[in-house]
């Protein structure tokens, strides 16, 4: 039993040992790296340009109310521009553009509202 033990130990020590090599070898890499940069753009970089922030990724909501929400945002939009496409084609006044462009806006919700209701 203890030389089974030992075998173990000794494989996790080894495993170990491996980890840490792999993670100084990274470590040195990522060093050189730093000091190239450094050698290469100087101290400018530091002291004037901001140091670019991570891209944050941003997983859209899954499921079936995501979805039938993103269509029926899809749909309201597409009809919005139409009604508006329309209106520019339609009218050659430009109050008679600005009065549908306006009301399209205050009516959209309403719409949306009735429409999309979710509680029937």
């Amino acid at each position: 039993m203890s030389k089974e033990r030992a075998r173990r130990r000794a494989e996790r020590e080894a495993e170990r040992e491996r980890l840490a090599a792999a993670r100084a070898e990274r470590d040195a890499r990522a060093a050189r790296r730093r000091e190239l940069r450094d050698r290469l753009v100087g101290p400018v970089r530091a002291a004037v340009l901001p140091r670019p922030a991570r891209p944050v990724r941003v997983a859209r909501q899954r499921g079936y109310l995501a979805r039938r929400r993103r269509t029926e945002n899809g749909v309201a939009v597409t009809l919005w521009f139409l009604v508006q496409a329309l209106a520019w084609i339609l009218f050659e006044s430009w109050m008679a553009r600005l009065g549908v462009f306006l009301g399209s806006i205050l009516l959209l919700p309403v719409l949306v509202t009735i429409v999309f209701d979710r509680r029937s």
